[in-house]
């Protein structure tokens, strides 16, 4: 026996194809539910402007809900909305007068009717708890159930793909229409504090794999935008030893055993003002002098302030691309999707997120919960870009213990750079050590630096004193002439 191939339909809502597992099933029955105001019409629309062709037509039933003259006023505002397919490839049908008479037997004859006169390959109904409601309060002799039954056997007949549009403001809410449906997506909007965050769940949909989860999603001018978790397959031809960039500083390049391997992701932990951020643009200006391409996305600062002449005129120039991450209501899906997007579009080999801290409170409330889980699967997905990614993070010097990460993130990071304060003859001063490089010889010392007006630049070892990390080092009585250490991981 052969198998009935299902042609899946690219939905024209950016990252929607991913989470439904390929598209969606052409003539699939779906449910697309939510509480008002979730994004179910603009959904609707996005998806029926993006498919509908004079040969692939649509038509749209509105029940008690917005007349259609009013809904186009409104979705004539996303730039998804093409007049010229409206009465040619689009037709909107209004169903307010059957459906306030509460006879669901009428609502059924007007779309069989309206569906054989136009043959339609996209039919949506919006909205079919409208229809359910009314004909519940009329008393009608058709009641719910046997409704959606008839309704469903009509669909099967008309080889259409269609969307019953309809408010369910919980997943307590229940019918029986979600059992016969082929597909159902739900929409959620949750409100925590001053943010308001969009989700949807791909409950159901017959025949496919689909993302599990919550995603979240954004509407702009241009309507949805999914964010799905950037997930990426692995390289499996990474060769060893790896090519090793160089960070910008010859003396640290020879510290971290010849630079920095090429794919690797790097952790700058230290306190404010310790130079994590001229460190980050070192290592994008660097590259920038090799001629490869930076990514830059800045939470604590704008990306294009207090970066130096230098890396501003790369910004300026093109050769360092910037996330913008002003926008409210943060993921972080949205950030990998964004960066991934930006490593593709620009060719780029090195990324910088400045700062870790800065980033988690640019998130909305919601996704704080889940910041660790969240980023150990951004940065899975950038590395197996084979980019090389550079972040920093904030730390207080509290001397009695010696931490790299608040969120204890510092495992998932292939390498370690910590930068600290000490004071030295009632003088502040910054150190740095290399601490961790993964399957890579590296220096063990802890070494002096200062920053200058070209950046940073370390010193010698600072032999003549010991226990600097415990905030009240001690002098010691005889200089130790000990060769550099290089430990091997």
């Amino acid at each position: 026996m052969n198998k009935v191939r299902i042609n899946h339909l690219a939905t024209g809502i950016p990252g929607l194809d991913a989470v439904l597992g390929g598209g969606l099933p052409e003539f699939s029955f779906n449910l697309l539910v939510g509480p008002p105001g979730s994004g179910k019409t603009t959904f609707a629309h996005q998806l029926m402007f993006a498919l509908a062709t004079p040969a692939c037509s649509a038509l749209y039933f509105t029940a008690l809900g917005e007349p259609p003259l009013k809904m186009l006023r409104y979705q004539q505002q996303f730039s998804f909305f093409d007049n010229e397919k409206v009465n040619r490839s689009i037709r909107f049908i209004n169903l307010g007068e059957d459906t306030a008479a509460g006879d669901t037997s009428r609502v059924l004859s007007r779309i069989a009717t309206e569906v054989k006169k136009y043959s339609p390959a996209l039919v949506f109904i919006d909205s079919f708890r409208s229809v359910l409601l009314a004909s519940h309060q009329a008393g009608a002799a058709i009641n719910s159930q046997q409704f959606i039954l008839e309704l469903g056997l009509l669909l099967v007949s008309w080889n259409a793909t269609t969307f019953l549009i309809g408010e369910y403001a919980a997943e307590g809410d229940s019918s029986p229409i979600f059992c016969v449906a082929d597909g159902l997506i739900w929409l959620r909007q949750t409100t925590q504090r001053n943010s308001i965050v969009r989700k949807m769940e791909i409950v159901k949909m017959r025949g496919q794999a689909t993302l599990p989860g919550l995603h979240t999603f954004r509407i702009t001018e241009e309507g949805l935008k999914v964010f799905s978790p950037t997930v990426l397959p692995t390289d499996s031809n990474r060769q060893q030893p790896l090519p090793r960039l160089s960070m910008g500083v010859a003396v640290l390049d020879e510290m971290m055993g010849g630079g920095l391997p090429r794919g690797y992701s790097l952790l700058v932990a230290g306190p404010s003002g310790s130079g994590k951020s001229i460190l980050a643009a070192s290592f994008l200006a660097e590259g920038a002098r090799v001629g490869e391409t930076g990514i830059i996305a800045a939470f604590e600062q704008r990306p294009h302030q207090a970066r130096g002449p230098v890396v501003a005129e790369l910004i300026a120039s093109g050769r360092i691309g910037v996330i913008d991450t002003r926008t409210s209501t943060l993921s972080v899906d949205e950030i990998a999707m964004l960066l991934v997007q930006s490593i593709q579009r620009l060719g780029a080999t090195r990324v910088v997120i400045d700062s870790l801290s800065g980033f988690e409170l640019a998130l909305a409330p919601t996704f704080r919960e889940d910041f660790r889980e969240s980023l150990a699967r951004m940065l899975a997905a950038l590395t197996n870009t084979g980019v090389t990614v550079l972040m920093t993070s904030e730390l207080e010097d509290r001397y009695y213990e010696l931490g790299f990460s608040p969120y204890g993130t510092a495992f998932l990071t292939d390498s370690i750079i910590m930068q600290r304060y000490v004071e030295i003859d009632s003088r502040l001063e910054r150190v740095m050590a290399v601490v961790k490089m993964r399957a890579s010889g590296h220096s063990n010392e802890l070494r002096l630096f200062h920053i200058d007006d070209s950046g940073i630049k370390i010193d010698d070892r600072l032999a003549t004193h010991a226990a600097l990390l415990t905030g009240s080092p001690s002098r010691r009585h005889r200089k130790l002439n000990r060769p550099i250490a290089v430990t091997h991981e």
